[in-house]
């Protein structure tokens, strides 16, 4: 019998490429891990804060009970990024309008962190 010797190229990934890439998607998860939170906090504020807008029960209140409103809802959905003193509070064409500019610090590892400012305004 003859047999051709055919020259054997590797194909795939090798160790050092594995764990390379195992690093990078390692820090790319823990960072997802870390900034998720603050984004679903904002989603919770502009939330609240459409809620305590559109209450037509505060339509005719002073600062201070809107305030007292927003701050009870705050406190129900655990948010501690800002308080009811941090919030705006308008009147655009007969309708109150609720807003809130803020940044969060998110420390990644090490000294390196994240600043994310957020600007969240009620419907």
């Amino acid at each position: 019998m003859n047999y051709h010797k055919k020259s054997l190229k590797q194909k795939g990934i090798g160790l050092v490429s594995l764990l390379m890439w195992s690093v990078v998607l390692v820090l790319i998860a823990i960072t997802s891990l870390r900034i998720v939170p603050a984004y679903l906090e904002y989603s919770s504020i502009k939330k609240n804060l459409t809620a305590v807008a559109r209450d037509t029960s505060l339509q005719n209140m002073n600062l201070n009970q809107i305030r007292l409103a927003f701050s009870r809802r705050a406190q129900i959905d655990d948010i501690k990024s800002i308080t009811s003193q941090d919030i705006r509070i308008n009147k655009e064409n007969g309708e109150i309008v609720l807003s809130v500019d803020y940044t969060t610090k998110i420390p990644l590892f090490f000294n390196i962190s994240l600043n994310i400012d957020f600007q969240a305004k009620s419907n």
